[in-house]
């Protein structure tokens, strides 16, 4: 940012406490963002999110337009929209902040029993795992890994009750040919979209959970399935 003189605005939307070098995630430029969707790492009931700045001015433009673009007197200076976090979404985060480190450091639990069991698959590329690189704290909002056989992997689990999730439908932004991209072709891109798989990764998993997970992902792969 210094280097270039550019302004830094952050999607920080599922990465709420991760860190690099130490440095928290949306903390990095002029302004983050976070959601508090019920899917994220601190989720709500229904909708919501923050918008976190050091600077003031962006501070109190942001309160105006989430507010009608009302005023700490209540007077209309600007326009605006209703965009309040509603009573009731706040209560519910208030109360899962206080286990927000413990769920955090769950998942990073199951990220790691995730990469201990199947590591050694070649077919698959595993996210890194927690603490491999000291610079990196990952809070595994999602445990998504790549697959040659993704398909026929997601139908596998499926058959033995196991849930998995593909992104945006597999596709990547310029694939959605209502947005305009024409004749755009990003070929490691697409390869890459067309092997994500999402594993089932939230604070409810038990050890048991993840185990029989992993166990289905190494019974795909034996060789009597390969072959």
């Amino acid at each position: 940012m210094l280097k270039y003189g550019l302004i830094i605005i952050e999607d920080a939307a599922q990465a709420l406490y991760s860190k690099f070098n130490g440095k928290c995630a949306g903390t990095f430029g002029l302004a983050g963002t976070f959601s508090f969707y019920p899917a994220k790492v601190l989720g709500c009931f229904g909708d919501g999110g923050a918008v976190i700045t050091s600077d003031d001015r962006i501070a109190e433009r942001v309160a105006l337009l989430r507010d009608h673009g009302r005023n700490e007197d209540a007077e209309v200076v600007t326009w605006g929209t209703n965009s309040r976090l509603d009573n009731i979404q706040a209560a519910i985060l208030n109360m899962k902040l206080k286990t927000f480190k413990n769920d955090i450091e769950r998942r990073r639990e199951i990220a790691f029993m995730y990469d201990k069991a199947l590591r050694e698959i070649d077919d698959l590329i595993l996210p890194p795992p927690p603490d491999e690189d000291k610079k990196h704290y990952d809070v595994y909002q999602n445990y998504e890994l790549e697959s040659g056989h993704r398909d026929e992997l997601r139908s596998f689990l499926a058959e033995r009750g196991i849930g998995t999730i593909i992104q945006w439908g597999g596709k990547a932004v310029h694939q959605f040919e209502g947005l305009g991209f024409d004749n755009v072709h990003l070929p490691v891109v697409e390869r890459m979209t067309s092997n994500f798989l999402m594993l089932p990764m939230h604070t409810a998993l038990t050890d048991e959970d993840v185990g029989y997970v992993c166990d289905c992902v190494k019974d795909f792969y034996s060789a009597d399935y390969m072959d």
